[in-house]
């Protein structure tokens, strides 16, 4: 089983957009996929289709209360996916985790029984817009990373206090974590500003960018509000285009061993750093 985490400290990045809708295609592909929701918002939850109110065991009772996640697993009416949920009772997990043995370990610990039984391909874990614990537990469970970006300024900022985060996670808790790719998201290839951000970070980051980008589209923004992936509520949109092509570049590319960081970013080597169009440094 692989797993990866879809995180980007900030938000409105199309990050849940992104786990909800590479776990459908998948699932759609033919692929077992468990869809972990982190985010005590629980927009993965009611994205995939399931009533997040009428949630009454969720991740928060696997990191916080010990119970089984084969436990608190559901199916959901997305082909080929089942969901750790979460609800608005995982808003308290991070200040009970603090005191906490083993508090970046909690999910790491929890999903450890399923990892060989070989019932799922992929696990996608879905994180809060921060770095808190939560996120911290999601990235030492996690192989890899996936990291939704927009095309702005301060996006580049972001990047690289999220590249510092992983870097230190790797020296603390998970040495094999890497980045699976990064993703250009909303993207309107109008603005001069698009142009210059994606070709910053392809500079940075090279083979790590992935070829597809998800547009600005409409019914990509709506789905959720009928609980529905872009594949069941529009498969012939240009939202449910980009997905299905990202979900066949993310097989194709997909790795079970860790490759390293770009250029300098191994543990304890050089910093490179990112620049935005307007020359000022962001060093990772």
């Amino acid at each position: 089983m692989k797993i990866l985490v879809v995180a980007n400290q900030k938000g409105g990045v199309a990050k849940t957009t992104t786990a909800v809708n590479l776990s459908a295609f998948l699932g759609d592909m033919g692929k077992k996929v468990l869809l972990i929701d982190l985010d005590p918002q629980a927009n993965a939850t009611s994205g995939i289709g399931i009533n997040k109110e009428e949630v009454t065991k969720s991740i928060y009772n696997a990191l916080i209360g010990n119970e089984p996640i084969e436990s608190i697993i559901v199916e959901s009416p997305t082909k080929g996916v089942h969901v750790a949920p979460s609800n608005l009772a995982l808003v308290g997990a991070e200040v009970e985790l603090v005191n906490s043995d083993r508090r970046e370990l909690r999910l790491a610990d929890s999903i450890s029984n399923i990892i060989s039984t070989n019932q799922y391909d992929f696990a996608i874990i879905d994180t809060p817009p921060s770095l808190g614990l939560l996120t911290l537990n999601a990235l030492t469970a996690a192989q890899s990373v996936l990291i939704p970006m927009q095309c702005e300024y301060y996006a580049l900022e972001g990047l690289a206090q999220l590249y510092k985060t992983i870097q230190l996670v790797r020296q603390k808790t998970n040495p094999s974590l890497h980045i699976e790719g990064l993703l250009f998201s909303m993207v309107d290839p109008r603005a001069n500003l698009t142009t210059q951000v994606m070709q910053e970070v392809k500079n940075i980051l090279k083979d790590k960018v992935y070829e597809t980008v998800i547009p600005r589209n409409v019914r990509l923004a709506e789905a959720p509000s009928f609980g529905k992936s872009i594949l069941a509520y529009d498969k012939h949109s240009k939202g449910a285009e980009a997905y299905g092509k990202l979900a066949i570049e993310f097989l194709a590319r997909s790795e079970p061993s860790p490759s390293p960081l770009p250029e300098g970013r191994g543990e304890g080597e050089g910093e490179t750093s990112l620049t935005t169009p307007s020359s000022q440094e962001v060093t990772p």
